[in-house]
């Protein structure tokens, strides 16, 4: 694909989908920089320390960011199961989009950025009018008090990947005005050092019953080929759009095949 000499941001690196992201992003010629809290494997050209909890410490992060960019890819999230729903929340939507807006005077025409969103984004469109409210605050301060006030039912990494996924749309347009693209990738259950964190919080029973239906879990590689295809020209006409990778699992939830989990 047409990655070769693109300079290309990945969030969550050290690990997992990001690992596997930035490893083929570096064979394919591109120019990598890492933004995780742990340093990565991969050689990247460079690596700066980020907490996506905390503005102060993304803001510190971009400034070490300079000149422009072809691509931001979000893959950096955590787990929902024991961890704080404020944090989780903060992580995987507040950091994503924080992140975003701090990076988009700086990507060029024709830069992709790519969010991590999930399978658990499902049931987003049954609570669109919260996310559309959510999507008018204007700063992590102002979203971290509307999550406050506005307590979602249920699981917070459910919602938080709800969020991801109204956003990746939400933004579509503003971003091909500026000739630029914004999607996003679902993947199901991937077999990624938080893979028990998920079994933790759905019950060995439901993730033993979703891994024998669609006949095993992703390869952290698996997700990492969907997210270079949408990083790179090929999909230069992809926008807006949330790519499901996950063995049609969402596809048979929403032609009735298989229960929806809810939130």
């Amino acid at each position: 694909m047409s990655i070769e000499g693109k300079r290309i941001i990945v969030t969550g690196a050290a690990s997992g989908m990001g690992h596997a992201t930035a490893t083929k992003l570096i064979e394919a010629g591109a120019q990598v920089v890492s933004l995780d809290r742990n340093e990565p494997r991969a050689a990247v050209e460079q690596h700066i320390t980020v907490d996506l909890s905390s503005p102060k410490s993304i803001d510190e992060a971009t400034s070490k960011l300079s000149g422009s960019w072809d691509g931001l890819l979000n893959i950096a999230g955590v787990p929902g199961g024991t961890l704080d729903p404020e944090f989780i929340f903060s992580v995987n939507y507040l950091g994503l989009r924080h992140l975003t807006e701090s990076m988009e005077s700086q990507l060029n025409e024709g830069a992709a950025v790519v969010n991590v969103s999930s399978q658990g984004d499902v049931m987003w469109r049954t609570r669109r009018e919260q996310h559309e409210a959510l999507a008018q605050t204007t700063s992590f301060e102002e979203g971290l008090d509307w999550f406050r006030k506005n307590a979602p039912e249920g699981k917070a990494y459910n919602f938080s990947k709800e969020a991801v996924s109204f956003y990746t749309i939400h933004r579509a347009i503003d971003f091909i005005q500026r000739r630029q693209r914004i999607n996003a990738v679902c993947p199901g259950l991937t077999d990624t050092p938080l893979i028990t964190h998920f079994t933790d919080a759905m019950g060995e029973e439901r993730t033993q019953r979703v891994h024998d239906l669609i006949g095993g879990f992703a390869d952290p590689e698996d997700i990492a080929n969907v997210i270079l295809f949408l990083a790179s020209d090929d999909a230069r006409f992809v926008n807006g759009q949330t790519i499901d990778a996950d063995a049609g699992l969402k596809a048979g939830m929403e032609a009735g095949l298989v229960p929806f989990p809810g939130y």
